[in-house]
């Protein structure tokens, strides 16, 4: 093997050394009419060497493995390409002058034309004609050599790149071994590589210092310095000036703020890279590599800013009361230092990286740097995290006030101290390239999420701000479509939702796609990959990665269907007109189906095709006619009853012997709460085919009546203005429609009396009938008027036994 490459390398150089040679000859191109340019003589000499040196190296990249050695023939083949192109270049000037000679002698004249040339010149141009068919020919042979040699430069490259990332996927030993430090001992290699490279950078900012550019180079310099530090923090006190007296007063002028910090720091940062780019590269000079890797940096100030920008917006230590998240101040100032810090280490390890990809060092060289920022970076999380727990012990501890932490915010924190301990982990047992992804996958997801949270809630205060009839532009906006002030604020909610509903669908897209590795994630095992996908599961239809993602939707869509039923439940249908009720069996019928289309969701991500759900169907078929009959039969009375609403939450309702309020209608029963706060679960086909009594359905109030029996010696005009007076001064009783006492009935026992009145609501009866007959009670008998008396027979038994009725008493 090493001597075929051998055999391939001294054939190039062999090809490098004619160069010169055909280039001279294209100086000393011969002029004679039938003789054969000394150049043109060599090109069809060397267009078959060269042929097969290209067969040889394809043959030898075919069967190589070697990293190295691909190298080697990379580099042949590149040479091969510049050596085929030197030669195509050569023979264009000898094809011009052909030409030329050509269009001396004209065209050939037409057979009936009549006119006549002499044999020389008929076999001049035959002659001259072939020659240039010939260069044409070799030509087209040196392009064909040259374009083969590119794509097969191409291809090697491709193959190397593959090869690196298998060699990287594979346990590449522990960062605790000999053999992870060696670079730091020097490679020879690496070393010509680095050392050539840093030659061309200081050759680039030598050129940027040269006389007639210093003073552009000094100017950009300074301009970068002064918008670094000068520029952001007066940009970022400009933004709050108009936060402060520009804005209205609310929760805009916070998010707003914290927005301002983010933009003003990214902005500087970027502009400064940019303004250092032109500073040392603005001239043709700079060589493409070296103009590549600044490209490169200025991109990745981008991230670097984007850290630093949303670290110092939500720690906001200079101003803690205009603070988004609820963090003490005690640890918003301890975590002060990290995001300036990790920004700098992803700019220098990323930078690291891009140097060491110009540069085409070696594996061991690569897999040192990757081993360094998942290192650092895995260090800082785990640091983050001890550090902010020990401040709020500490606050705890001195008696202070604890910060309120969400659940949401312990589960970030956990997430967060559970990846450090995995990029630790994997960097102790050897998976260098594993915890590199996890190091990035970290800070990309930080980055993402904390822009998501920052604009959520400028677009949620925004929309809000905007639509309010407390601001200017709200009262503008009423008055000029003259609308109802709940229909900006409904309007309001529905903006702020499809403004977050386009957030996420873009935090979505960056989570999946990422930035800071250019693949997806390294496959480290081929067997664990290959059974990811199935294999070997074949015969029972299993694919853990279809299962895995089934779990995820159900999860995600669980997650979101909570979010929007929280959202419709305590943003959205409080600001409609709907009553409770209403609004809570929209929610109710709204969760229903969207559990339904979660769950047809997971079975079709784990590869269930609705076309082959018979079986689904003929099971529930079986189970309905074995004992599921009064499920579904409840089922679908309880999405009758959300639809047609014959009762609805917070109606109060009667159904065998049972009064109480409706709480809630769920998907097999209705829970009604008793008068004594006890609930009675009652199935909801009962509430379909049973008699229900709706007190509220209707008419929401309520009606008082009570029956008195009076003596036939009364005064009835005078009773009725006392029960009037008392039904009057009660403060449940509605004016309108007024109190009225009805001649109901005339009876032995006396005359009977109804009084009437009406109650805002049903529920208000029983405490106003309560007080009313307190008060009718304490009137009558202050104004001597007493109630009848029922009538009682005495029955005296004489001594004979016989049975005498004495009298009738009342």
């Amino acid at each position: 093997m090493s001597r075929w490459l051998t055999f391939l390398l001294v054939c190039v150089l062999g090809l490098a050394t004619l160069t010169p040679t055909l280039a001279l000859a294209d100086d000393n191109a011969a002029s004679g009419d039938e003789g054969q340019p000394a150049h043109q003589v060599n090109a069809a000499l060397e267009l078959p060497k060269m042929q097969k040196i290209l067969d040889k190296i394809k043959g030898q990249v075919s069967g190589e493995s070697n990293d190295g050695k691909l190298g080697q023939l990379n580099d042949m083949s590149l040479e091969l390409s510049g050596n085929a192109d030197t030669l195509g270049q050569a023979l264009i000037p000898q094809r011009a002058q052909l030409v030329a000679q050509l269009a001396v002698l004209g065209p050939a004249p037409k057979p009936n034309s009549g006119v006549k040339e002499t044999p020389e010149v008929t076999r001049k141009r035959h002659t001259l004609e072939a020659q240039k068919s010939k260069l044409d020919d070799q030509i087209k042979q040196a392009e064909a050599i040259k374009n083969g040699s590119l794509n097969l430069s191409a291809q090697i490259v491709n193959l190397r790149r593959d090869a690196l990332k298998t060699q990287l996927a594979r346990n590449s030993g522990s960062i605790f071994s000999a053999h992870f430090w060696s670079p730091l001992l020097g490679n020879s290699q690496d070393s010509d590589k680095i050392s050539q490279f840093s030659d061309e950078l200081g050759a680039t900012i030598g050129l940027s210092w040269e006389d007639g550019w210093r003073v552009g180079t000094i100017a950009w310099f300074i301009a970068a310095v002064l918008v670094a530090t000068l520029g952001r923090r007066y940009g970022e006190e400009f933004l709050a000036w108009i936060s402060i007296n520009k804005l209205p007063e609310g929760r805009l002028r916070r998010s707003f703020l914290a927005a301002a910090i983010a933009l003003t720091t990214l902005a500087a940062v970027v502009l400064a890279f940019n303004f250092l780019d032109q500073a040392f590269t603005r001239r043709q000079e700079v060589s493409d590599e070296v103009q590549d890797f600044v490209d490169k940096l200025v991109q990745l100030s981008v991230f670097s800013g984007l850290i630093a920008g949303l670290g110092r917006a939500f720690l906001s230590t200079r101003r803690p009361s205009w603070r988004l998240p609820a963090m003490t101040n005690e640890v918003a100032q301890s975590l002060k230092p990290y995001p300036p810090i990790i920004a700098a280490l992803v700019f220098v390890f990323q930078g690291v990286e891009a140097f060491n990809s110009s540069v085409g060092t070696s594996l061991d060289t690569t897999v040192f740097a990757y081993g360094m920022t998942a290192l650092l970076i895995g260090a800082m999380a785990l640091s983050i995290s001890i550090r902010s727990n020990r401040v709020r012990r500490k606050v705890l501890h001195e008696g202070h006030q604890p910060e309120v932490k969400s659940t949401l915010t312990g589960l970030i924190q956990m997430a967060i101290t559970l990846t450090g301990i995995a990029i630790l982990v994997t960097l102790a047992i050897g998976y260098v390239s594993l915890a590199r992804f996890l190091s990035y996958e970290l800070v990309w997801t930080g980055i993402v999420l904390g822009s998501f949270y920052l604009l959520s809630h400028l677009i949620n205060d925004g929309c809000e701000s905007l639509l309010s009839t407390n601001n200017p532009s709200g009262r503008r906006i009423q008055s000029s479509l003259n609308i109802d002030e709940r229909h900006l604020a409904q309007a309001a909610a529905l903006l702020a939702a499809l403004g977050k509903t386009v957030l996420i669908l873009f935090v979505v897209v960056a989570l999946l796609n990422g930035t800071f590795s250019t693949s997806t994630p390294i496959e480290l095992m081929q067997k664990a990959v290959e059974f990811w996908g199935g294999k070997g599961l074949e015969s029972l239809s299993i694919v853990p990665a279809h299962l895995v993602n089934a779990v995820l939707c159900f999860i995600v869509g669980i997650y979101v269907l909570r979010a929007i039923k929280r959202w419709l439940d305590k943003d959205f249908l409080p600001k409609t007109t709907m009553d409770i009720g209403m609004r809570v069996s929209l929610v109710t019928l709204f969760s229903n189906v969207g559990y339904v289309l979660v769950i047809l969701l997971t079975l079709s991500t784990m590869g269930l095709q609705w076309n082959k759900l018979a079986w689904i169907v003929s099971a529930l078929s079986v189970g309905i006619g074995f004992g599921l009959q009064e499920i579904v039969k409840n089922f679908i009375s309880g999405l009758i009853l959300l639809t047609e609403r014959p009762v609805k939450v917070g109606d109060l309702v009667s159904i065998s012997g049972i009064e109480g309020d409706i709480r809630r209608i769920n998907v097999r029963a209705t829970e009604i709460q008793l008068s004594d706060k006890s609930t009675v679960i009652v199935p909801n086909s009962q509430l379909i085919s049973q008699n229900v009594r709706n007190a509220t359905m209707g008419n929401a109030q309520g009606v008082v009546t009570i029956l008195l029996t009076f003596p036939l010696d009364i005064d009835p005009v005078r009773v009725r203005e006392i029960l009037l007076e008392v039904y009057n001064e009660n403060e449940r009783i509605l004016e309108t429609p007024e109190p009225s006492v009805s001649f109901k009935d005339l009876t032995p026992a006396g005359i009977v009396l109804s009084v009437t009145g009406n109650v805002a609501s049903q529920r208000q009866i029983s405490g106003a009938k309560s007080d009313l007959l307190f008060d009718i009670l304490t009137r009558l008998r202050k104004e001597g008027v007493v109630l009848s008396k029922p009538q009682t027979m005495i029955i005296e038994r004489s001594k004979s036994g016989n049975v005498v009725v004495d009298k009738l008493e009342e």
